[in-house]
């Protein structure tokens, strides 16, 4: 049995920005192309593959549904070569298929790597994130607040007005009556059509004018942006939302006995994490994909909680002719 010492971060580290990597540009050939499943099922394949030759026991704890999902890499799926600690894998291939399909901005692959048992098995529901960039002290906001009280929070913390305040937030109906509230306070509120792992990360990185996340999006996603974070710095809570009887019985069946949790960061993520995001299409945080009559050239973060440690890389991949 490994231990959390086992797992030796930096030596894995670039292991997964080149798992990153390779998924991204599986689906180069599929941006503006406007099928989702090929472009998706492209980054899975490489991710996959990529995975399997780490020197790990690793256990897919945040993927793309269930078993009977395959040929997805799907919850519970084992992968790397068998040697090496045993860890858990947060990942989506391709985060943001339909940004890709239509070429628009902020499509992504991600994955997180953390020592087994890190990482909040999250069923396929909704959740409530609220997220906030470093430097602030704890609870400064909460999902208890109204959104309102939430951006005169962050206003009053920040020492600026509620109109210098940055929301982001996911574009769905469910949110309309919270987005008219969060103008009303004099926010900014920028829109995004898909992609709320980035979203989240926006928080923490200055370059992008975002000062804040929420609303409702996928739980497993949380659990990616949870780890981003982690390596980040910032704050982030999550609670768990049902729509029926069904989705209640997913969330037991992974475990979770309070369902009326709210989760913090640390709660999502409890040990050291690396992750690792590659750019498909040019976004506010990483580029895409660029292509050449010779070559692609990708831009990847990769960051480790351990040390802080944000690191950019550029790859020149030379296409095979």
């Amino acid at each position: 049995m490994s231990t959390p010492s086992d797992f030796n971060d930096r030596m894995l580290s670039l292991g997964l920005a080149r798992v990153a990597e390779q998924a991204a540009i599986a689906s180069a050939d599929w941006i503006g192309r406007g099928d989702e499943k090929a472009a998706d099922q492209a980054a899975v394949n490489a991710m996959r593959d990529q995975l399997n030759q780490l020197d790990i026991q690793g256990t897919v704890v945040i993927g793309e549904g269930e078993r009977d999902e395959a040929p997805m890499l799907f919850i519970g799926e084992e992968v790397g070569n068998g040697n090496g600690p045993q860890v858990d894998i947060a990942l989506d291939p391709l985060e943001g298929t339909t940004l890709t399909a239509k070429d628009m901005p902020n499509a992504l692959t991600v994955i997180a790597m953390a020592s087994r048992g890190s990482l909040l098995h999250a069923p396929d529901t909704y959740m409530d994130k609220l997220a906030i960039g470093p430097g602030y002290k704890p609870g400064v906001v909460t999902l208890a607040m109204s959104p309102a009280e939430r951006v005169s929070a962050l206003a009053s913390a920040k020492g600026c007005s509620t109109k210098d305040i940055t929301v982001c937030v996911l574009e769905r109906p469910r949110h309309e009556e919270m987005i008219a509230e969060l103008r009303g306070t004099g926010a900014a509120v920028r829109l995004i059509t898909d992609g709320d792992v980035a979203g989240v990360m926006h928080c923490a990185e200055p370059s992008t004018g975002i000062d804040i996340y929420m609303g409702q999006g996928g739980a497993p996603e949380g659990v990616l942006a949870a780890a981003a974070l982690k390596c980040m710095g910032g704050q982030m809570y999550g609670k768990l939302v049902f729509r029926n009887e069904d989705e209640r019985g997913r969330a037991k069946s992974a475990g979770i006995t309070n369902l009326d949790r709210v989760y913090t960061r640390d709660d999502m993520v409890t040990g050291d994490v690396i992750f690792a995001a590659t750019g498909v299409t040019d976004g506010s945080l990483l580029q895409g994909i660029k292509r050449e009559p010779d070559s692609l050239t990708t831009e990847t973060i990769l960051m480790r909680s351990k040390t802080g440690s944000v690191r950019r890389m550029q790859y020149r991949n030379p296409v095979q002719k």
